[in-house]
């Protein structure tokens, strides 16, 4: 216990002082390995040894034998760039403790000296009074399963760029497809696309290819294909055309095999046994409580996901991917928040307060809840119409942050119980709860106070 400002709250205690502890500076190539352990002549004392370790896997197996029968309780890993897998994998499989630790959570003290082996000296130091918090590392069906999704992401992207260039292209070419078509890769936009690479010029009869919605916009599809597309614009066309199909079948390849994968992870799967633990969602937009909701099917988690206002069958795979299906890592749904980078940090200085930065946090992660967060802002349900009141209040950007924390917060109620499913509270929720008596008396007030006389009649 300490006291602050005359109130006694709870602080966090350093935990024990671990006796046999390990630290690794990894780099590419090798990696810098302390030890401090007992001194064997010395009690009280500790002995510190700091050698170099090649990053192989021979070398570090044999690392991890030594460590082993050294009796190491922990050892921690920098997570530097993706240098620290194969530490962390083969001292883990080993059966020792391995913890991997932000590099910004374990910089050196300002004003000494930097070096690598410094560097693991501190870092065990750390490691062994208890002042270090691990990193989540999802088991190995999760982290074979963000390899995939994250790919798609990559090469989604990547299918993106394809497009600008090709818009580029067309720009040179004097064609404006763009200005007419939303996507000049829809049906209407690649048909015409193939036509031009075939050799058509004739606007009209390009025109003439529009389909759907497209046929009413003709007259401007003329004027928009008249332009000098010519052979060296039609042979970089079909490469682009080609490369976009290339990631296209990639993409849905990728999408086929990362249905298989969650097929088969058994907690992404219809429950079969009794109900979880029950939950109320933020703003209590998600819960399972039989007292109140009536009795549902169980669902499998992807199910489960999809029914959250924004979430398609795509951003589920990538929350199961990064988040995994055990909340057993974030025993509360604001400690996922947090961790996620979606709470804003409270900056106190005297008497000063202000708000910080959310920070980075997990950028697919956070790339998938912005994404969402913008479809559900466009609908018609409790998250659109909290959407639609913070954004006057607080502005575009801010607002679509709270709308995926809340999402986040739904996301751990439906991932920590298999039997929770979401209820939305609907869009007259707010409406629903005003106090028309308080309500009525602050716009009397109002009135009163810019010199009127206010009668009230009931109306019809």
């Amino acid at each position: 216990m300490v006291a602050q400002d005359g109130d006694t709250v709870e602080v966090e205690e350093p935990e024990e002082i671990l006796a046999r502890v390990a630290a690794i500076d990894v780099a590419k190539a090798s990696g810098m390995v302390c030890t401090r352990v007992p001194h064997p002549a010395k009690p009280g004392r500790r002995a510190t040894k700091v050698w170099q370790v090649p990053a192989t896997t021979n070398a570090i197996i044999e690392l991890a034998e030594q460590l082993a029968r050294q009796g190491i309780q922990r050892v921690v890993v920098e997570s530097t760039s993706d240098y620290w897998r194969a530490w962390l994998y083969l001292l883990q499989a080993r059966g020792l403790v391995v913890w991997l630790v932000n590099a910004r959570d374990v910089k050196h003290l300002p004003g000494r000296p930097k070096t690598d082996k410094l560097d693991a000296v501190w870092l065990a130091r750390l490691n062994e009074r208890g002042m270090l918090r691990p990193s989540f590392v999802p088991p190995a069906e999760i982290r074979q399963l963000r390899d995939y999704t994250r790919l798609r992401v990559d090469l989604t992207q990547e299918r993106s760029r394809v497009v600008q260039r090709l818009e580029k292209l067309l720009e040179d070419a004097l064609i404006k497809l763009s200005t007419v078509a939303t996507d000049i890769m829809g049906v209407s936009g690649r048909a015409m696309l193939e036509a031009l690479v075939a050799g058509q010029r004739d606007p009209k009869a390009l025109a003439e290819l529009a389909r759907g919605r497209m046929r009413g916009k003709r007259g401007a599809l003329v004027q928009a294909l008249t332009g000098r597309f010519d052979d060296h614009h039609a042979e970089l066309a079909r490469m682009l055309l080609d490369h976009y199909d290339a990631l296209t079948a990639q993409i849905d390849r990728l999408t086929a095999r990362i249905q298989q994968l969650i097929a088969a992870i058994p907690a992404a799967q219809v429950p079969t046994d009794g109900a979880g633990p029950t939950g109320t969602g933020d703003d209590g937009t998600t819960g399972s409580d039989t007292n109140q909701q009536p009795a549902q099917p169980p669902l499998g988690v992807l199910d489960r996901l999809d029914e959250v206002p924004g979430i398609g069958s795509k951003a589920a795979q990538v929350v199961i991917a990064e988040l995994g299906l055990d909340m057993g890592q974030f025993p509360t749904p604001g400690q996922l928040v947090s961790w996620a980078r979606l709470s804003p940090r409270t900056i106190q200085s005297g008497t000063k307060h202000r708000a910080g930065a959310t920070g980075k946090g997990n950028p697919y992660l956070k790339g998938v809840l912005g994404e969402v967060a913008a479809a559900a802002a466009k609908t018609d349900t409790f998250l659109g119409e909290r959407y639609r009141r913070l954004v006057r209040r607080i502005g575009k950007l801010k607002a679509l942050v709270a709308i995926a924390r809340s999402i986040l917060v739904i996301i751990w109620h439906l991932l920590a119980d298999p039997t929770a499913r979401f209820h939305d509270l609907g869009a007259g929720y707010y409406t629903s709860r005003i106090d028309t008596d308080r309500k009525t008396r602050n716009h009397v007030r109002q009135l009163q106070a810019l010199g009127y006389t206010v009668t009230l009649t009931p109306a019809a």
